[in-house]
């Protein structure tokens, strides 16, 4: 007897990889779908529609006219602003604080998760953590209000102690050549702490076995660390790495504004108070929305290059 089994024709069903999952899946995880939806919503309301106003950037923006009454002017606003006279200072002051801010404040928190990672007694590595971790809860308010305090010409201890060695008072919050190190290890300090929180969760899901095997074949502590622990957080460290280097011109708003004054304006003046100055105060609202959008694209080029060269040398990126 001939074997149909055998000469019946093979239905091989493709599963759908990536794109639109297809309405029978929706309709058969509604309740996933359904659970989804207020963050679907959220970003829709909240992310993509204010994206209909970038288009002032374009326009001779007028608020009694409405966005679409404004006359188109194109790219007017940003020639301005490539032409002004602000144009290089402010590029100048933006990247060199993101980049001394990524180059002094990204570190430290990974070699910060690495010390306390192999500090033996348990009380005083809680000790450590709540020390690091309680800058963090400080708003940026008290913290340059206690810049403020401690550089004081007259009675900050930082001067006192100047004086004490038999140096003169040093103008801290005014001299131009100070501010960028007074803003980056401040929120070094502030930061520090709360950052190493996500290096010391990798950390905690190294094998502690293979620290065993290192000590048997006679590895020192910088040798565990440097093939066992580093290792495993290095996809963590690229991460980001492309996420620091992604906003590394959105330079905060709120600290710079808090620490600059007349003195220290060279050094201090930014992006973002730029288009403080000139979109709130000054109301040229489709200037400083050029000029914010101009901003944006330059972060949002520099994620999508770092985050390739990642993925081509390390195999680890974004997307």
């Amino acid at each position: 007897m001939p074997n149909n089994l055998s000469s019946a024709p093979t239905v091989v069903k493709r599963e759908r990889r990536g794109g639109f999952p297809g309405w029978k899946a929706i309709a058969r995880n509604w309740d996933l779908y359904l659970l989804i939806s207020p963050v679907i919503v959220y970003f829709l309301v909240f992310h993509y529609y204010p994206m209909y106003g970038v288009q002032i950037a374009f326009r001779n923006f007028v608020a009694t006219k409405g966005i679409l009454g404004s006359t188109w002017v194109g790219l007017r606003h940003f020639t301005r602003f490539f032409n002004s006279f602000y144009f290089w200072r402010l590029i100048r002051n933006t990247l060199g604080i993101g980049l001394y801010e990524l180059i002094v404040g990204f570190p430290i928190p990974i070699i910060l998760a690495l010390s306390i990672n192999e500090v033996k007694s348990e009380r005083f590595k809680r000790l450590v953590q709540n020390v690091t971790y309680a800058p963090h809860f400080l708003s940026t308010v008290v913290v340059v209000g206690m810049l403020f305090l401690f550089l004081n010409p007259n009675y900050g201890v930082i001067n006192n102690i100047i004086v004490l060695f038999g140096g003169e008072p040093v103008f801290f919050m005014t001299e131009p050549k100070w501010f960028k190190t007074i803003y980056v290890f401040s929120g070094v300090w502030k930061s520090m702490g709360w950052s190493s929180i996500i290096y010391l969760a990798a950390l905690s899901g190294v094998d502690p076995e293979l620290h065993d095997a290192a000590k048997v074949d006679g590895a020192t502590q910088f040798q565990r660390i440097r093939h066992i622990n580093f290792p495993a957080i290095l996809p963590t460290i690229v991460t980001l790495l492309i996420l620091n280097v992604g906003r590394i011109l959105s330079v905060g708003f709120e600290k710079v504004y808090l620490m600059q004054n007349p003195l220290n304006l060279e050094a201090s003046d930014v992006i973002s108070t730029h288009v403080y100055r000139t979109g709130l105060q000054g109301a040229q609202y489709s200037y400083s929305a050029a000029v914010g959008l101009f901003n944006s694209v330059v972060n949002f080029i520099m994620l999508v290059t770092v985050n390739r060269l990642a993925r081509k040398l390390n195999e680890t990126s974004l997307w």
